[in-house]
């Protein structure tokens, strides 16, 4: 293998292999064990070996279907690409929009050691999952009058929009669970703190003033549904009065 093969290696990129694999060990039955010792454990207890004594199995078996721990992190995150929901007609393009918007966001809520591994899933994009959501977007607003350029900047937006807002979440969410409080608790103890810390920054301070003690998932999901709404209300400019949307 050249030095070239070896920065660019990638599940989506070398040859299928044709020998038969052990036939009770399937590469769906690795990623769905990998994804529910994420979902229990976090990202930290994430190993080949891990993974192979949950499945019961040798590392040849694994090392069949993916080379290493990055190829693993491609078809995982490929897979979680998968459940992302979008509308497909009739459905206009700023409902179908928040639709997937929200999707998108309650997708990393609902594994929120997502938001660690997006960065490290390599080439991802050649992921059939995330292919088939991407095109799927792109004729979500090509229907709604956008050119294939336009829809292709409305979708590279959107996602980068909804998955830094989402990964600040599920930070927040990891940390709420590895403290063994609830988020009231939390809120009680570290609100008074942070507006004493925000009392020699006038525009903090009265930030902070007016909402006190209150739910920060609550304040994300109105912080998220209203930037959410100032983005289509630009994606809107593009469209001409003449398209009729």
């Amino acid at each position: 293998m050249s030095a070239d093969d070896q920065a660019f290696s990638s599940v989506w990129t070398r040859p299928a292999r044709t020998r038969r694999a052990r036939p009770e060990l399937s590469r769906e039955q690795i990623v769905s064990e990998a994804i529910r010792l994420l979902d229990e454990e976090g990202i930290d207890a994430l190993t080949m070996r891990r993974l192979g004594s949950r499945l019961d199995a040798v590392a040849p078996a694994l090392y069949y279907h993916v080379n290493s721990k990055d190829e693993l992190l491609e078809l995982i995150v490929d897979q979680i690409y998968g459940e992302i929901e979008v509308p497909g007609e009739p459905a206009d393009w700023r409902g179908g929009a928040v639709h997937t918007a929200r999707s998108l966001r309650a997708v990393i809520l609902r594994h929120p050691w997502f938001a660690s591994v997006i960065g490290q899933a390599g080439l991802v994009f050649l992921g059939p999952s995330m292919m088939r959501a991407s095109e799927d977007i792109l004729a979500l607003f090509e229907r709604g009058g956008f050119t294939l350029e336009q829809a292709d900047h409305a979708l590279n937006t959107l996602i980068a929009y909804v998955l830094g807002t989402a990964i600040s979440e599920a930070a927040y969410l990891t940390m709420l669970a590895r403290s063994g409080q609830s988020e009231h608790d939390l809120v009680e103890r570290v609100w008074p703190v942070a507006q004493q810390a925000a009392q020699p920054y006038p525009r903090l301070r009265k930030l902070y003033a007016t909402r006190p003690g209150k739910s920060l998932h609550s304040a994300s999901d109105e912080d998220f549904e209203r930037r959410l709404a100032l983005f289509l209300d630009s994606l809107q400019s593009w469209l001409t009065p003449a398209s009729g949307h």
